[in-house]
């Protein structure tokens, strides 16, 4: 990474200190969690959350909303992210599933997944078991989860927990989506990640659809 100027660094950490608003808010809890999602809207393939708790006092220069980083950017802060959690946990729903109990309600068991995974690793390392004392989530509530919630609209772009928990969801299904590219070339998914572009709506009506696809996404499209 090219070294930030002083002014540069002091606004970059200005624009940091603002994302940790409701970090600061929910200071008393211990382990605040944040939850996102990626791939609610793409007509194939899975959607993946991701559940983070930072170090209280983690730096990530440059961490925001997955949607306003570059490829290259969320690669680099994956790892970094990783290395400064106190844990993380992704949790993924596929696309028969989505066809079976419909987006949304996929959305929230990979959610309830990747904060129980999440829940896994803090308890390996305080050695004892353990969970999230809140969740920081991007605009929703969760069903189903016995940890008190706050669901933040543009939580992604507001929170630093939200932030690193869709930079998580967002490179791993990306990662996911370049290994189903080398399984089915013909339909362009390293290039658009399986969202509805002119490409893949093309290569739709020309191949039919693939295992991955969401049957109840295409409708309109293709014939099932």
């Amino acid at each position: 990474m090219r070294k930030l100027s002083e002014e540069k660094l002091e606004a970059e950490r200005k624009r940091l200190a603002l994302m940790r608003e409701f970090e600061d808010k929910y200071s008393a809890y211990s382990y605040i969690c944040g939850v996102d999602e990626a791939g609610r809207g793409p007509l194939a393939g899975p959607v993946v959350a991701g559940a983070c708790i930072l170090e209280k006092d983690a730096e990530i220069l440059f961490l925001n909303d997955s949607k306003k980083l570059s490829e290259k950017r969320r690669e680099a802060l994956f790892p970094e992210i990783q290395d400064k959690a106190v844990a993380y946990g992704i949790g993924i729903a596929g696309p028969e599933l989505i066809d079976e109990i419909n987006i949304l309600q996929a959305t929230y068991k990979a959610m309830r997944e990747a904060v129980s995974a999440c829940s896994m690793m803090l308890s390996r390392r305080v050695g004892r078991e353990l969970s999230p004392d809140l969740l920081l989530n991007d605009a929703v509530n969760i069903p189903d989860v016995g940890i008190r919630q706050v669901a933040i609209v543009h939580g992604d772009a507001r929170s630093l927990s939200i932030a690193a928990a869709s930079v998580l969801a967002k490179v791993t299904r990306d990662r996911m989506m370049l290994k189903y590219d080398e399984e089915y070339p013909e339909y362009g998914f390293a290039k658009h990640k399986g969202y509805g572009t002119k490409q893949h709506i093309n290569a739709l009506k020309e191949f039919g659809p693939c295992p991955i696809h969401r049957r109840s996404f295409i409708g309109r499209f293709v014939e099932n």
